[in-house]
């Protein structure tokens, strides 16, 4: 009966002290977890933190071998519980080892905890974060651009973090931070240069003739692009629209369209669009408004350069005195229409849309080779703004076809022009006849005004 109850004892203290111990090793594991933050800190700050988290294990260890000595004084079973904890096949062999070879509950207990946390830094040093991007541009964005930001044609801009946390998951404190930098499709810009404004500043005359010098004087890119996003800023209020063509800033930011930087011609297009709301400036932009197209059709296709000159010449053909000056590129831009992506397609049917209300320009614009899968873009599938600008487009053609009588004239037109596809073929008429049961009412109704006009 003596050896039963002391059998009995013998596992109840076994049992306790796994208990003990497994609690000391979920509350100090899983507080780690926890208290995981992924801020940049000086390497001291790191290290000083890494020696509190330490000191900290190491006490609640002894701790919980203690509570392990009291309850049960036979430390050959002590390391035997020990042993049990919850890891690797390796850390179980590892510290049974260092108990065997040990002397005393407190030294196995600590040889225990050390190996645990030598394996929990090997794992976190396989999952660390990339270290954040040195000398990198990290202007704040001054002119919105629709949709994606870049289509291929932006370089990592800002000094964010590069990589966060990554997929698996590491335990422990220590992080080690990658030197790779990530790729880009242009140079970093590195250096630093003190600007006397901020971006967002409304300038007075005089200010605004200080960034335009250092514009017209400076060839560093970096600098170049916080100027042209200032005067840009700028350009969005009247006074300031009059104050940049009489200081001569206009021949200043249109020099830089020539770049081979994407980023700087971006620039200067969004500061050349919010120039050209005014109508004594678009008397001086419009010398410059056959190389914007060129360049606008043949650079990356979706990308922010192609964005920004879209937005130029919509700006630009907002009235009818320049229109006649982008005729040429008619076929071009309904390429583009068919091949560019949710956004381009949007913004190519404004431009569109201000030459079919202008009906001096409508026998060159139905004469023009089109794609015929344009006709897709009457499908219900697309969302309400897609419909509504192709049957604005539509139904301004038709209007002027009318107006203009060329209807008579249908023998001049090949099989591919606009005409042909839009008058002759018949297959966009179905193709609106088929929205007018459309789930959206504002489409259904644009449908029915332009049935009715058939």
């Amino acid at each position: 009966m003596g050896r039963t109850r002391e059998a009995g004892c013998l596992a109840a203290g076994v049992v306790i002290g796994a208990g003990a111990c497994y609690c000391v090793y979920r509350l100090t594991w899983g507080r780690d977890e926890s208290e995981k933050i992924w801020d940049d800190h000086d390497d001291d700050d790191e290290e000083e933190s890494s020696d509190i988290a330490e000191t900290g294990k190491g006490a609640k260890a002894n701790a919980g071998a203690g509570a392990g000595a009291r309850l049960q004084g036979d430390s050959k079973a002590k390391a035997e519980v020990s042993v049990e904890l919850k890891s690797g096949p390796d850390v179980k062999t590892e510290a049974h080892l260092k108990a065997q070879s040990g002397g005393g509950l407190e030294a196995k207990a600590k040889a225990l905890f050390s190996t645990l946390k030598e394996q929990a830094s090997a794992k976190a040093g396989k999952g660390a974060r990339l270290g954040t991007i040195s000398g990198t541009r990290t202007l704040t964005p001054g002119l919105p651009c629709p949709g994606v930001r870049g289509g291929g044609c932006h370089p990592v801009r800002n000094g964010a973090r590069a990589g966060g946390r990554t997929s698996g998951k590491s335990k422990g404190r220590t992080r080690g931070k990658s030197t790779r930098t990530p790729a880009t499709s242009w140079p970093v810009r590195r250096g630093k240069f003190n600007f006397p404004y901020k971006i967002d500043d409304i300038l007075g005359a005089t200010d605004l003739q200080k960034v335009l010098n250092i514009l017209e004087r400076t060839n560093d890119p970096f600098i170049q692009e916080v100027a042209l996003v200032t005067l840009g800023n700028n350009a969005a209020y009247s006074f300031n629209q009059n104050a940049i063509r009489e200081l001569g800033g206009l021949p200043i930011i249109a020099k830089l369209i020539k770049t081979k930087d994407p980023i700087i011609r971006e620039k200067a297009y969004n500061a050349l669009n919010n120039l050209s709301v005014n109508a004594e400036n678009q008397g001086k932009i419009k010398t410059y408004i056959s190389q914007v197209c060129d360049d606008t059709m043949i650079c990356r296709l979706d990308s922010a350069v192609q964005m920004a000159g879209l937005r130029l010449l919509t700006n630009m053909t907002v009235t009818n005195h320049y229109q006649h000056l982008l005729s040429y590129s008619f076929p071009d831009f309904f390429a583009l229409l068919f091949l560019g992506n949710y956004f381009t397609k949007i913004q190519i049917m404004k431009l569109i849309i201000n030459f079919t209300e202008n009906p001096a320009m409508t026998r060159e614009l139905v004469s023009c080779k089109v794609p015929s899968e344009l006709i897709s873009l009457f499908n219900k599938e697309w969302d309400r703004e897609i419909l509504l600008n192709i049957l604005t487009l539509f139904e301004n053609i038709n209007d002027n076809i009318k107006n203009e009588g060329l209807a008579s004239s249908r023998k001049e037109f090949s099989r591919s022009s606009l005409f042909f596809l839009f008058k002759e073929s018949g297959v966009c008429v179905k193709k609106i006849k088929a929205l007018a049961n459309h789930s959206d009412l504002v489409v259904k109704v644009k449908v029915l005004k332009v049935l009715t006009k058939l």
